[in-house]
């Protein structure tokens, strides 16, 4: 089993900045894709972006391409989400999720395993 906590969440203004972690225990992660995902109240669960463990590929949503970047300490199994220029569209429950294969990185059920979400809200 894995488990993934969230931390980073919280308010912000337009034009402002966040970093989301998600730090993972239990079993080793060096096959995993590492995810993350947003849910805002009364839509979907939406893919933000991705990285997988071993080489450090990244997968971005075309919505917050330029703006958003993820990244990977592999010695704190650590993922994190930096969020820049947030906009208020931005305001969701953010959620970090893992897989163990690489496949498909952006529908929501591949994901195998998921955190508890961090809320981000967005004023304008």
């Amino acid at each position: 089993q894995v488990q993934l906590v969230e931390s980073g969440g919280g308010l912000v203004q337009a034009g402002g900045s966040l970093r989301l972690s998600c730090a993972a225990s239990g079993r080793t992660f060096s096959s995993y894709v590492r995810g993350w995902f947003r849910q805002a109240p009364g839509k979907d669960r939406e893919f933000v972006a991705a990285i997988t463990w071993s080489g450090g590929s990244t997968f971005t949503a075309d919505s917050v391409k330029g703006r958003f970047t993820i990244s990977r300490d592999n010695a704190k199994n650590t993922v994190y989400l930096q969020m820049n220029s947030l906009r208020p569209e931005d305001t969701a429950v953010y959620y970090c999720a893992a897989k163990r294969t690489i496949g498909q990185v952006m529908g929501p059920t591949a994901y195998d395993f998921w955190g508890q979400g961090t809320q981000v809200t967005v004023s304008s």
